[in-house]
């Protein structure tokens, strides 16, 4: 039952972008083989929540200097059993950067599936991410976070300046084309 609504929002993802649907059946045979996958300690991987915080014009995003990873990516984080993954995303947006931040849709923006490398007693393993997007509601003043080295504002269109990372470039895209 606790896992009902995320299969719901990766069959509806699977419809909208039906060119990703390799990640769309990776996620659902692992959500589907997982009863514990929103814990944090279930080492065939784990779902977590992240988000896409656009500024009110919506032509920068929020991007976090990832203390552990070393990497600019998106804000987000663990479920640690909450298996609302909006509401894991939206709470790790507001804790990682001091800002309150309101959704643009709550269908998912962007489904991916990385691996994490071992750290400490964590083994490697895969996070299988549900990523939504929000828009800065607030004011866009944010506090740096214990789990970032830095955030920063970036120009959508200039993404590219800041990471390679092929899913961060894939929701630059997604959001470009939607609001172009």
């Amino acid at each position: 039952m606790h896992r009902q609504r995320v299969r719901q929002l990766i069959e509806e993802y699977a419809t909208r972008y039906p060119s990703e649907m390799d990640t769309v059946e990776r996620f659902r045979d692992f959500v589907n083989q997982n009863a514990r996958c929103f814990e944090r300690d279930c080492w065939a991987g784990h779902v977590t929540g992240s988000a896409w915080v656009v500024d009110r014009a919506g032509t920068r995003v929020l991007l976090t200097h990832h203390r552990k990873l070393d990497r600019w990516l998106q804000l987000g984080g663990h479920s640690d059993g909450d298996p609302d993954s909006f509401e894991v995303a939206r709470r790790e947006a507001q804790e990682e950067s001091g800002l309150r931040v309101s959704h643009v849709w709550e269908s998912v923006f962007d489904l991916d599936v990385h691996l994490i490398p071992a750290r400490k007693a964590d083994p490697a393993h895969h996070h299988f991410d549900l990523r939504f997007a929000f828009r800065a509601s607030d004011g866009e003043g944010f506090k740096v976070s214990d789990e970032s080295h830095d955030l920063a504002w970036v120009p959508i269109v200039r993404i590219r300046d800041y990471t390679d990372e092929p899913s961060m470039l894939r929701m630059a895209e997604k959001w470009l084309r939607a609001h172009a």
